[in-house]
């Protein structure tokens, strides 16, 4: 029998989140989809980047997440934007809502996946992060990336025999920037 942690396919990320919040936990929710929501998952025809997890009558319902309409679909298909039930356990549900309610956070979809032929919403509880810590963060992958192509011109140049590289181990102009990069990051 195969691995059921090897299953998993990924449909959707929720890429603002993670921008937009710090997430400090998160944990996996089965979502109630009709037979045409669960087609149209399947082709990748689902939006949460404006969605949100809200407690109402002791249930978790998704709220803002868009399904398109299944294209083979009779006249009988879904509202793209209603409200979806979420389904956890009752101790989960009231200890992430009195989390959120008491500290001030937020309960966001992270990701959808397929898992055993099911959907599942990967939930997070997340706080908002200022603007210094999203101008940190993009700071941080600029010089990684910085970093990541002075490595790749550094190995190059010496495969080719290019400037860049003296052949003697010495860098170039350009690398000793990113070298100074290099010891920036690794410091953080």
């Amino acid at each position: 029998m195969a691995d059921k942690g090897q299953n998993n396919k990924v449909i959707t990320l929720n890429r603002k989140a993670y921008h937009d919040y710090h997430v400090l936990e998160s944990l996996e929710a089965g979502i109630v989809l009709t037979g045409s929501e669960i087609k149209s998952i399947r082709e990748g025809g689902i939006n949460i980047g404006e969605a949100y997890a809200q407690r109402e009558g002791g249930e978790l319902w998704l709220f803002n997440s868009h399904i398109a309409p299944y294209a083979a679909a009779s006249h009988f298909t879904h509202d793209p934007r209603r409200r979806r039930k979420l389904l956890l356990h009752r101790d989960q549900i009231n200890r992430l809502t009195a989390q959120a309610a008491e500290r001030g956070l937020t309960l966001v979809p992270l990701k959808v996946y397929l898992k055993e032929g099911r959907a599942k919403v990967e939930l997070g509880l997340v706080r908002g992060k200022k603007l210094y810590d999203k101008r940190q963060a993009l700071a941080r992958r600029d010089a990684q990336r910085e970093v990541e192509r002075a490595i790749r011109f550094r190995t190059s140049s010496r495969a080719w025999g290019r400037k860049g590289s003296t052949g003697d181990g010495r860098l170039g102009g350009a690398s000793r920037g990113a070298i100074g990069l290099v010891k920036l990051v690794a410091k953080k």
